[in-house]
């Protein structure tokens, strides 16, 4: 009997140490339509690049930085970061008019319409979290793409994005302000690829234990470059020009002469942006052309510029992929997709991107290969798999 009962019990442990393989590879990865599980925390930071000048200020080129990270489980409970937490020292009167002034609104009013997901300054989770370095748009900010941020943070990612000083709309540097200056475009288009850079090489420093929450807590080894506008054109940019960066997701903007076109890209534009217009959306379907492998093509048929920001959490009718808009070529009224569904279709994608060439997870592959809002998107893919290629639309 005791005999019959150790066999039973040694039949159970060799059924279930075989059966699991099957399963953990139908579980092991996270849905890529859904926020992780993770806690979000987010953090401000100021970082100086001493060896080089910035023309605008004439000091040490100076970055106000932002940095979502997940975060430990107790974050879960805590309260959430509030759109003026990310103005270090509070608001002086002078800031609040500054905010009236650029968004229409109080900042006790945009406190009230703005949400996201990240905890202020909570505890960094254990772990190796690979790192993202996002670039905003010209006259944008650190912080205009939380809705992408956050959601990237809560299936495990570290995104780092720094207000391009000048370049931003505006940015304070040892509490004054910085506002965005037209004339220094062309100093931001040279700095901006080094930002980038320096970013990256300052996460490499807090690896290695120059800021104790982060050390060894970086997964550095595909580092992603990422943008929107004219961040879009630095990440591609960076890519051309700094060999450690292994992939690249490009929001609405490119450049004509990029050249690493085997680098692993996600290029998105939407249809009906009326801020790069045709020709700009032709560049980016240009660039995707050229891409000899890895490369996808996400085209919102009903986005505009404004689609890949978080201005839809501020202005619903602010137009240019948010709200109401015309058609380029027949001028019919038509509505932009709903955030929700923009908001999805970003996200999602992203995920499944990064988990292929960031993580190595193949089993997100399939969901790459996929339109899953024929609707809404033309979704092009091309190099994929030695070659194998799958387009939809």
């Amino acid at each position: 009997m005791r005999r019959s009962i150790l066999l039973i019990l040694l039949w159970l442990i060799l059924a279930m140490s075989s059966a699991p393989k099957a399963e953990f590879a139908a579980t092991k990865i996270l849905d890529p339509m859904q926020a992780g599980p993770l806690p979000v925390g987010v953090t401000t930071t100021v970082l100086v690049d001493h060896s080089r000048t910035d023309a605008a200020t004439r000091e040490a080129r100076t970055l106000v930085t932002e940095i979502w990270y997940p975060a430990t489980d107790d974050a879960g409970n805590l309260p959430k970061n509030k759109f003026t937490d990310f103005f270090p020292g509070g608001l002086s009167p002078q800031f609040e008019g500054m905010i009236k002034l650029a968004y229409k609104k109080t900042a006790s009013e945009i406190n009230e319409l703005y949400w996201n997901f990240a905890v202020r300054d909570a505890r960094v989770r254990e772990g190796k979290h690979p790192v993202i370095v996002f670039s905003h748009g010209n006259g944008g900010t650190r912080t205009q793409n939380t809705f992408w941020c956050d959601y990237l943070a809560s299936h495990g990612y570290v995104v780092v994005s720094a207000d391009h000083t000048a370049n931003a709309r505006v940015t304070i540097i040892k509490g004054k302000p910085i506002l965005y200056q037209n004339d220094q475009r062309e100093n931001s288009a040279l700095d901006r690829p080094k930002d980038m850079s320096f970013l990256l090489d300052q996460m490499t420093l807090w690896n290695g234990g120059a800021d104790s929450r982060f050390s060894g807590k970086l997964d550095l080894s595909k580092p992603v470059a990422a943008g929107m506008s004219f961040g879009s054109m630095t990440a591609i940019r960076v890519a051309d020009t700094d060999p450690r960066f292994k992939a690249v997701i490009a929001m609405s903007g490119a450049y004509d002469d990029h050249t690493n076109l085997t680098v692993p890209s996600l290029y998105m534009l939407g249809t009906e942006d009326r801020t790069i217009g045709p020709k700009g959306n032709e560049r980016i379907r240009n660039v995707y052309a050229k891409h000899t492998r890895d490369g996808f093509l996400m085209e919102m048929k009903n986005g505009g510029h404004y689609s890949f920001t978080d201005v839809f959490k501020i202005d619903k009718n602010f137009g240019d992929g948010i709200g109401q808009g015309k058609r380029a070529g027949t001028g019919e009224a038509f509505n932009f997709a709903s955030m929700e569904t923009t908001y999805q279709m970003i996200n999602s994608y992203s995920i499944a991107f990064l988990g292929v060439y960031v993580r190595g997870e193949k089993e997100y592959l399939p969901f790459l290969q996929k339109n899953h809002w024929p609707n809404e998107l033309i979704w092009e893919s091309k190099g994929v798999e030695q070659g194998q290629a799958a387009s939809g639309k």
